[in-house]
């Protein structure tokens, strides 16, 4: 793995300056670019080191706080290990702040993040990656619908409300994406159903859009997440595999 160099970022949006985690290689050669989208939990530490092993192999990550218009990260302020008796704590005071992230407002936020990454120097031209993980698969879904001239390959985890009933489901992005997508799904998640999983696979299949969605086997919402009790180690080795094979055929 390349050495890498990690430093707070603040991107200036129409919604204030969000502040931002940004990982890259120590030479300071231009490089692909990557962005991060957070899960619920928001941006510390495990995120920063994620961003971190991405940076390793070849690349340069940017890591908004998405929660910004609430103030620095972290929003709410965290355990360093999440589990379960934590958990509806934390929630009961992160739920209004998920809900003031509407679509609208994702989407403006997703043009300053690649805005601000199309003009560093430390990121190479041309379109980026996204990753996203738990609320994070679904703004990258989004993004790659919104500006598929920017991104060429995006990858969700564990996601949830991928595909709903509802006129605002990410899936509806569909026949808009030119982007390569990975969604690595866990199978014991109440926030994607087996009958979501099923309808986002045919809008991507019905839109012609190159993709992989694959279930994973004994993983939980959250497998990635080494902070938190839902982690699965197999479940989160599986994950970088199909993430940097991603991005290898990307860049």
């Amino acid at each position: 793995m390349t050495p890498v160099l990690g430093s707070s970022v603040d991107v200036p949006t129409e919604g204030g300056v969000a502040d931002a985690y940004l990982a890259h290689p120590a030479d300071g050669a231009p490089r692909p670019g990557v962005l991060l989208y957070q899960d619920a939990f928001g941006l510390r530490p495990h995120l920063r080191a994620m961003a971190d092993r991405i940076a390793g192999a070849g690349h340069t990550v940017l890591v908004p706080n998405v929660f910004y218009r609430q103030g620095r990260a972290p929003v709410v302020e965290l355990p360093e290990f999440i589990d379960p008796s934590a958990r509806p704590e934390i929630f009961e005071k992160l739920g209004p702040v998920i809900r003031e992230l509407t679509d609208e407002r994702a989407m403006r936020d997703a043009d300053a993040y690649l805005g601000w990454l199309a003009e560093s120097p430390l990121v190479s031209d041309g379109p980026v990656a996204l990753t996203g993980y738990c609320m994070g698969a679904r703004l990258a879904l989004l993004t790659a619908g919104h500006r598929p001239d920017r991104v060429a390959a995006a990858a969700g985890f564990h996601g949830g409300r991928l595909a709903t009933d509802q006129p605002d489901s990410p899936h509806l992005v569909a026949g808009k994406v030119t982007a390569e997508l990975y969604f690595g799904h866990a199978d014991d998640d109440p926030s994607l159903p087996p009958e979501q999983i099923e309808r986002l696979e045919q809008a991507l299949t019905e839109a012609g859009v190159r993709h992989r969605c694959e279930v994973y086997e004994g993983a939980r919402h959250g497998f990635t997440q080494a902070d938190t009790a839902a982690y699965s180690e197999e479940g989160a080795q599986r994950h970088w595999a199909a993430l940097l094979d991603l991005l290898d055929r990307t860049f």
